[in-house]
């Protein structure tokens, strides 16, 4: 079986290739049967059955000889002793590259198989952006193994399928690959669902028979309105496939024989003017059904996809669904980025698509670098490759493709990443409306941006973009990151100075000696890690006037406070147990990835949690603050009608916003829990004796917390 494969493959490639090509893979095709001689598959064939395989679905695709040989190769320096550097030896570094991109990390330990696929994901991914043959070849591996699935053990061969469902087809469908996309999807329905796929393939069988008749009429009828409008054209009825009829049964909780049209049509035309003429006769023939039509042709699908879809009321009332495009988009329909080798003489523009493509893999190469791990980016992936997709206008009428759940959010950082950093509010035709707006087909959106704005962590909360995603974890991390520096620079110059060292006065050189010392890069780095609690002031201060030789080091003390600007963002933290605000006696608490924590005096917490001293922190409350800070505070009021109401009001004529209510009965009278917001002890004085003159209040305290 495997000498008429290999021959088979031999002559698929004479078909196209030139003499010299057909030498270099009949030479790929020796070698790599010698690495993998006396290797066999779970199915008992030989090993080499599978390359080969492999390399005869790109003949299909008509790819290049370097495609060919690497598809050849692509487990040889994965499964046998052959190093990557005979590979490139002897054919070339282009194909080296490939089969490097194609190669699992094997010999690396991970701690689940989670880790491990995620990985090796990220490693072909770098591959694919240097050449995106790596991703044809994959396809075409995995499309192999899922034919040959079922000599695999069930517990396996359903994690490959279902690993294939997420990941490998959804590419598929990304790069344009409809025909792989669509195999790939029944084969993981039917091990992933057997019964299932059992029951409606035969089904399917049936309504074949039964409908056969009724399709033929709807196709001489179709084909004689188009002559008679003389439009030349082409048409085909087409079978959905079977894991897209168990879609729409799924999605509109539909029985097989309420899916009417498991069947459609295609008509394939000259021109674009062709196709919209094709429209309108089909429209006289068969009345449309309101709303199903869907013009790809003005705008394409992010893959290249172009065509136009209707959906007809047919004889006897049988739906049927229409695809109308040119010869040139049908070859693009089916082959996608693969059209690229299949048909080089094409009039249509698959720069654009490469263009598209190389642009989709550059944002996800950076949704990589700015992920926290490899199994995070895979998660964002396989978000990014949903197949359902939002376009909608820029107010200059450019238009974006987004997946489906797309916010304002995710819109912002598709038009650019500083508009998404900036971005404070957004109008969805012309109106103002919540930047977790989802958008649908359609909207025209104008992002309205700040100079100063930044993004927001609760925007991870909404955002579905995989770029958008990283993006805003990328910025919150610097800004954290800056944060933690400008408050580690403080802290050391307060610690500098109570051993009598002006920061100033630190020397280059004196730095230099400490990076060596500490491992550490730059100041920003020591800054930034004093900030977060990593490493101690005390102790990187008396470090530097060691090895700087300063003069006059005196003892710790308290002399030079850190002040509380009010700006430190999330370098610095007001401790939820106690709720300091200005005017309060407070004191500062390092804790090592969490930076400045700061408590009153009197926190009953800091109190139990007391450790070294060099832990805690003068700190002081600036004078010239001007923001709002949460504070507890309860009342005791009547049970009595309307007094929620006084009390609500009473606090905002005091100019004090509520963050939170809480209410617990107590008898006749009820407790209210607040969480308000005040500038400092003043504020909250005021806001209290305003509630004091409300009859119904019988008490008010501050308090430390309230009750969940």
């Amino acid at each position: 079986m495997t000498q008429l494969d290999a021959d088979a493959l031999i002559q698929e490639v004479t078909a196209y290739l030139k003499p010299e090509d057909v030498a270099t893979v009949k030479t790929a095709l020796e070698f790599s049967a010698a690495a993998h001689q006396g290797q066999v598959r779970e199915s008992g064939e030989p090993y080499v059955s599978h390359p080969i395989a492999v390399a005869r679905i790109l003949t299909d695709l008509h790819m290049d000889a370097q495609a060919i040989v690497a598809a050849l190769l692509h487990d040889v320096v994965e499964d046998t002793a052959i190093h990557i550097e005979n590979v490139e030896k002897q054919f070339g570094k282009s194909v080296a590259v490939m089969v490097e991109g194609l190669s699992k990390l094997d010999k690396l330990e991970f701690e689940t198989k989670e880790d491990a696929q995620a990985e090796n994901f990220r490693k072909m991914l770098m591959a694919m952006a240097r050449d995106v043959r790596v991703i044809l070849i994959k396809l075409a591996d995995r499309l192999h193994n899922m034919r040959t699935l079922d000599a695999v053990a069930p517990e396996k061969s359903q994690r490959i399928a279902r690993e294939t469902m997420e990941i490998y087809a959804p590419i598929a469908n990304r790069l344009g690959l409809n025909s792989i996309f669509q195999e790939l999807q029944d084969l993981c329905f039917m091990h992933l669902n057997p019964n299932r796929y059992s029951v409606l393939s035969k089904a399917l069988k049936v309504a074949r028979g039964n409908r056969r008749e009724v399709v033929g009429k709807i196709l001489e009828a179709i084909k004689q309105r188009l002559e008679e409008n003389h439009i030349k054209a082409e048409v085909k009825g087409r079978e959905k496939h079977l894991y897209g009829i168990y879609q729409k049964m799924q999605a509109k909780s539909l029985a097989f024989s309420q899916v009417l049209d498991i069947y459609g049509f295609r008509v394939l035309v000259d021109d674009v003017a062709s196709c919209y003429l094709t429209l309108g006769a089909l429209h006289s023939l068969y009345k449309p059904f309101p709303g199903k039509f869907k013009d790809y042709i003005a705008i394409p699908k992010v893959n290249g996809y172009q065509s136009l879809h209707t959906a007809l009321f047919g004889p006897f009332g049988t739906p049927i669904e229409v695809q109308i495009r040119t010869v040139e988009m049908d070859k693009i329909a089916e082959a996608g980025l693969a059209s690229h080798w299949l048909y080089k003489t094409t009039k249509t523009p698959i720069n654009d698509l490469h263009k598209k493509t190389h642009q989709w893999l550059q944002s996800l190469l950076e949704s990589l670098s700015q992920s926290g791990d490899s199994v995070e980016f895979l998660e964002h992936l396989k978000i990014d490759l949903f197949p359902d997709e939002v376009y909608v206008f820029s107010p200059h009428g450019k238009i974006f493709a987004l997946p489906r759940g797309a916010t304002a959010v995710d819109f912002a950082y598709s038009v650019h990443t500083d508009i998404g950093n900036r971005c404070v509010a957004v109008k969805v035709n012309f109106e103002l409306v919540p930047l977790r707006t989802e958008l649908k087909n359609g909207d025209r959106v104008e992002i309205v941006t700040a100079p100063h704005a930044h993004p927001n962590p609760a925007w991870l909360n909404y955002v579905v973009t995989s770029r958008a995603r990283g993006e805003i974890r990328h910025a919150l991390k610097t800004m954290h990151l800056d944060e933690s520096a400008n408050l580690g620079e403080r802290l050391l110059a307060q610690a500098l100075a109570s051993l009598g060292v002006k920061a100033q006065e630190v020397s280059d050189a004196c730095w230099d000696k400490l990076f060596k010392e500490t491992g550490a890069k730059s100041r920003q780095e020591i800054f930034a890690d004093i900030g977060l609690g990593r490493r101690l002031n005390m102790i990187i201060a008396r470090q530097l006037a060691r090895v700087g030789e300063i003069p006059g080091q005196y003892p710790h003390n308290s002399s030079g406070a850190i002040t509380i600007l009010g700006n430190e963002g999330m370098a610095m933290q007001f401790a939820k147990c106690c709720r300091p605000i200005p005017g309060d006696p407070i004191i500062g608490v390092i804790k090592t990835g969490q930076g400045l924590i700061v408590h009153t005096h009197d926190c009953p917490t800091l109190r139990k949690g007391r450790g070294s001293s060099e832990e805690w922190l003068d700190v002081a409350w600036d004078t010239n603050l001007n923001k709002l800070f949460d504070v507890n505070i309860k009342l005791i009021v009547a049970n009595q009608r309307g007094v929620l109401a006084k009390v609500a009001s009473s606090i905002a004529e005091a100019e004090s916003n509520i963050e939170n209510v809480h209410f617990s009965s107590e008898g006749e009278y009820t407790a209210l829990y607040f969480t308000l917001q005040v500038t400092n002890r003043a504020h909250l004085a005021s806001v209290m004796r305003n509630l004091r003159r409300i009859i119904e209040v019988v008490r008010i305290t501050r308090v430390k917390s309230i009750p969940a």
